[in-house]
């Protein structure tokens, strides 16, 4: 289980996420959403280290991840992945995901492994990078430089690379962000794959209400950096503070809508 308990950072007389306490448990995608500025990305970065939390913990497990920095975190079994791809632009696609497979291996050798043994098994690590390449629909691209990709090619290497590090947590910040009509389903499969390891957990930022629907087993919702609802797609999307806060519908305006479309 994945825990924040009164997460809080501020910036300066700003709260920008306000006493966050949620869990979220292994086998379940929870859409975090809300309006511009509700705090969704500072969250993560909380969660994720990237922000140091002026008060609060995250706990991941049963530990205390609080204290420590993001690769701590993601060895932890933290895996995140940003709005804006975060890789190594002048590596060949299959060396980017070769990387990350090796950084998961180096950390099983910290808890016994002969160091020797990773580095002279380069065949065991290429081909564990060749089968996430397949995975993900980019093993004829192996040889490619990633500057070189497409982006939506590039969003698929970024979840390519989570997958590589193996996390017990995986967190996409607006996954589709960029992407055309024809790439947005391609990114959407593969977290629908993620979500077959009943093992896992995943958090997903995200703005388009339609991926949400689909994707989400469980809505929270962050309006001026505090949670004001959780519960499921359909209770919370239909729910009066978020119609008001998140797609801009005062709750009259939004019952009169619904009669509308009764009549029609």
């Amino acid at each position: 289980m994945l825990q924040t308990q009164d997460l809080t950072v501020r910036f300066g007389g700003h709260v920008a996420v306000n006493a966050v306490s949620c869990a979220f448990e292994p086998g379940t995608l929870t859409a975090i959403v809300g309006p511009n500025g509700a705090g969704k990305t500072t969250y993560f970065n909380l969660i994720s280290g990237q922000l140091r939390a002026s008060s609060g913990s995250v706990t991941l497990g049963g530990r205390n991840l609080s204290g420590l920095s993001p690769s701590q975190r993601t060895r932890a079994g933290l895996g995140r992945a940003f709005q804006l791809t975060n890789l190594f632009p002048r590596l060949s696609v299959l060396e980017n995901v070769r990387l990350a497979v090796q950084a998961t291996r180096e950390g099983e050798h910290r808890r016994g492994l002969n160091l020797w043994s990773i580095w002279s098994d380069h065949a065991a690590l290429t081909e564990r990078a060749q089968d996430i390449l397949r995975t993900v629909a980019l093993a004829d691209k192996e040889d490619e430089t990633v500057a070189n990709l497409p982006h939506g090619d590039q969003r698929k290497l970024e979840v390519a690379l989570l997958m590589a590090l193996e996390p017990q947590v995986f967190m996409f910040d607006e996954p589709t962000a960029g992407m055309n009509a024809l790439e947005v389903p391609v990114i959407l499969d593969l977290i629908r794959q993620l979500k077959q390891d009943r093992s896992k957990t995943i958090l997903l930022v995200e703005h388009k209400m339609d991926v949400v629907r689909e994707l989400a087993d469980r809505i929270i919702v962050l309006h001026n950096g505090q949670l004001v609802a959780d519960g499921d797609p359909a209770t919370v999307i239909a729910s009066p503070i978020v119609q008001e806060a998140y797609l801009g519908i005062a709750p009259k305006d939004a019952l009169a809508q619904g009669e509308g479309e009764g009549r029609a």
